[in-house]
């Protein structure tokens, strides 16, 4: 195999406020399989913008996930008001690596199990219908319903605040601070304060479910603590809240905004949808989390001995970045068509949840909720529509959530 020097690698400068996420993610893969990028603050981290090279790098065990092995970090450049840092420098199972990860991930799974997620169908499905009532509501004097205010967030806010025990005086705050994760355009004060106001909010929520233990999932992770200490920091405690609330509400939140999207703008393919049955809906959901995926960019992995990838060699402790939106339409993987959206296709795999011992824990959840969510919306109300020129939606501000940060639509035919 051929190394390529450092030097000869291309470089992009990546946009912080995720104005043309898959026109960027094209000009990833243009560049090449390894691809460095430049970061807000003038950090540089590297990108695998291939599929197949993507799946081997997330299941690599030479790879870390802890941040505390980042050089930059270690090097002191990496400020804490740098405005990505909520999205790496957290102490839950998503920056822990081996016996740690197990340890926190066998915590969470062994109270957030399948048969407990089945069980909320029917919850889910009364919060779709009641939601599903209230849209005409916030109708504005045009007849335009934000479907992603009004519906796509909701939906998974409720579900996840109720399964975790989450007041409901606290959840509207608690939404403002779980977008501040994934916003690339606060300033350094706003971004500390957003993480010491994250960490104070959740850290009320344990004390009240300790105070008065519940059926949810919150009571469960602190009776683990309580029976064994050393199993469970509060600080993990905390920290994982902050990962199953926060993953909880953007994943599913973006996922329902780009699939609705997606059928509004492909009268093909809504038709299909709309005619089919539950396994179509189901093509849908996979389908827009290959083509259209959720989180765009997702950070870091830092190699624990020096590399080398697609012949590309990388240092330890290097950042490397996943660029999901990139992946997601990886030519290699699905063919010659695959920037079309297209719910026949034979496979529709993807790396959206990613990979190997970090696959999301909430993939189920989100699916059961999108699965729900989606064709309720067209069935209460088929003269659905946008409101709006699609290429005028203003995307949400962030470098990681690949969404439209609104959602104008019409319920039903102009009168």
């Amino acid at each position: 195999m051929t190394t390529t020097p450092d030097a000869a690698v291309p470089e992009i400068t990546l946009d912080p406020y995720g104005s043309d996420h898959h026109g960027e993610a094209a000009r990833l893969r243009a560049l090449g399989p390894v691809v460095r990028v430049r970061l807000p603050g003038d950090v540089r981290a590297w990108a695998v913008t291939r599929h197949d090279l993507l799946a081997e790098l997330v299941a690599d065990p030479r790879m870390s996930k802890d941040w505390r092995n980042w050089n930059a970090i270690r090097r002191g450049e990496i400020e804490d008001g740098w405005p990505l840092i909520g999205m790496v420098k957290v102490t839950n199972m998503v920056t822990a690596d081996g016996q740690e990860h197990r340890r926190l991930r066998k915590l969470v799974m062994q109270t957030f199990t399948p048969r407990r997620v089945a069980e909320l169908r029917p919850r889910v499905e009364a919060i779709v219908a009641e939601l599903l009532d209230e849209l005409p509501s916030h109708a504005d004097a045009d007849g335009v319903v934000d479907l992603r205010r009004h519906y796509a967030n909701p939906v998974p806010m409720r579900v996840i605040c109720e399964l975790f025990g989450v007041p409901g005086h606290e959840q509207p705050r608690l939404k403002e601070l779980m977008d501040n994760i994934f916003r690339s355009d606060l300033g350094p004060e706003e971004v500390t304060a957003s993480q010491v106001e994250q960490y104070q909010l959740l850290a009320r929520v344990v004390a009240a479910r300790r105070a008065e233990p519940g059926p949810d999932l919150t009571s469960a992770l602190i009776a683990a603590r309580e029976a064994d200490p050393e199993a469970l920091s509060e600080e993990e405690l905390v920290g994982t809240l902050l990962l199953m609330l926060s993953a909880g509400q953007e994943t599913t939140l973006s996922l329902v905004t780009n699939a609705v999207r997606a059928l509004l703008t492909h009268p093909d393919q809504r038709a299909l949808a709309e005619a089919g049955g539950e396994e179509v809906w189901e093509a849908v959901v996979e389908e827009t989390l290959r083509w259209d995926a959720p989180i765009g960019n997702f950070p870091f992995r830092y190699p624990l001995e020096d590399v080398e990838i697609a012949g590309v060699p990388i240092g330890r402790g290097e950042a490397i970045m996943a660029p999901y939106s990139a992946v997601g339409r990886d030519r290699d993987q699905h063919g010659e068509d695959a920037d079309r959206f297209d719910l026949t296709r034979e496979q529709h795999r993807h790396l959206a949840f990613s990979h190997g011992p970090h696959f999301c824990l909430g993939a189920p959840l989100a699916r059961l909720e999108a699965a729900l969510a989606l064709p309720a919306v067209f069935a209460r109300y088929p003269h659905i529509s946008l409101a709006v020129d699609p290429d005028t939606l203003t995307p949400v501000p962030s470098m990681f959530s690949n969404s439209s940060a609104t959602l104008p639509v019409r319920l039903a035919h102009d009168a």
